[in-house]
């Protein structure tokens, strides 16, 4: 009986879930109205459409990488390995493509391929030997990032064959290519999240794991699954920056999981778990893209453009644990 009620109680928040998370979050959306607007007023150049579309290519890789934190966070983990895995997954596409000189094809799956081995060692740790994720991925930061360094000999491997040039570089119907497949890729996600059982059981997991174990969910299974798969979407974006820069570049990536972990909660993903949105997390990714572009054209220096993003994490999670207990007040 008492097994009974846990697992009604769990599927009701998360059917509860899966009708929010169709519907952005309000406040991120008037933010980055407002950020849209302030950037237009200090420059002329910002919405001129070159710069939207420079926007909307510099997101696709942050975008993917979001992607890939709504996931874990919202299964209750945390991966601080994305930038390195991102670096490590363009640098492996490029050594299979230009040093090994095999088809573009092969390179394509050597991104995603290494990006998804780098996120199944981080689950079989966390899952196996019980090391908290923290540490786990701390680590792989470490080690993804010196082995991309030793593959590539310390240097940026150059000269992309066309095929793979054309998943950066390309556009067809005048939209540069990478938004393209990030589009497609949230869109995939945002289904998979919203309305299949991987998704449910993701949330539940985030909600209360032992409630989860109760109700018959796999939980090393599911974090496993969650972690490879944050892996796989880093290479994506890993291949789409190789590609977008015509280089397999080892500091590729450098701090973005930062970038990545914020734009997610900001579009409403509870940095505890339970609780995610990839419509969000894209508005998320817009917010942080606007963001940087504009200080960019502002001429803002990185160093400041580093602690704007900090600033904003910080205010992001406060805001989010703002709202969760407003609502237990309720």
């Amino acid at each position: 009986m008492a097994t009974e009620n846990v697992n009604q109680g769990l599927w009701s928040r998360a059917q509860r879930a899966s009708v929010e998370r169709v519907h952005i979050r309000l406040e991120s959306l008037v933010v980055l109205l407002v950020l849209s607007a302030v950037m237009a007023i200090l420059s002329p150049f910002f919405l001129s459409l070159s710069n939207f579309l420079n926007i909307l290519l510099a997101t696709s890789t942050i975008g993917v990488l979001a992607i890939a934190a709504t996931y874990v966070i919202g299964g209750g983990g945390l991966d601080l390995s994305l930038g390195s895995v991102m670096g490590l997954s363009g640098v492996v596409g490029a050594f299979v493509a230009v040093n090994l000189g095999a088809p573009s094809l092969l390179g394509v799956v050597a991104c995603i391929l290494a990006g998804a081995i780098a996120g199944w060692i981080n689950g079989q740790i966390i899952t196996r030997a019980y090391v908290p994720a923290f540490i786990v991925t701390l680590g792989m930061l470490g080690i993804a990032r010196g082995l991309a360094l030793v593959i590539s000999g310390g240097r940026v491997i150059y000269g992309l064959p066309d095929m793979l040039l054309y998943l950066g570089q390309g556009r067809p119907w005048g939209i540069p290519m990478p938004v393209i497949i990030f589009v497609a890729t949230a869109v995939v996600a945002h289904c998979v999240l919203a309305y299949t059982r991987f998704g449910r059981h993701t949330l539940a997991l985030g909600d209360s794991e032992s409630a989860a174990r109760a109700a018959g969910i796999r939980v090393d299974r599911q974090r496993r699954t969650l972690y490879t798969l944050s892996g796989a979407l880093a290479g994506l974006a890993g291949l789409l920056f190789m590609a977008r820069i015509n280089s397999g570049d080892p500091t590729a990536g450098l701090n973005y999981e930062l970038t990545a972990i914020t734009a997610a909660i900001i579009g409403g993903t509870n940095l505890f778990g339970g609780r995610a949105s990839i419509l969000g997390t894209m508005i998320g990714a817009l917010i942080m893209g606007v963001l940087q572009n504009g200080l960019n054209l502002l001429a803002v220096q990185s160093y400041y453009q580093q602690m704007a993003i900090g600033a904003v994490l910080i205010l992001a999670v406060f805001i989010d644990q703002y709202q969760v207990r407003k609502e237990s007040r309720v």
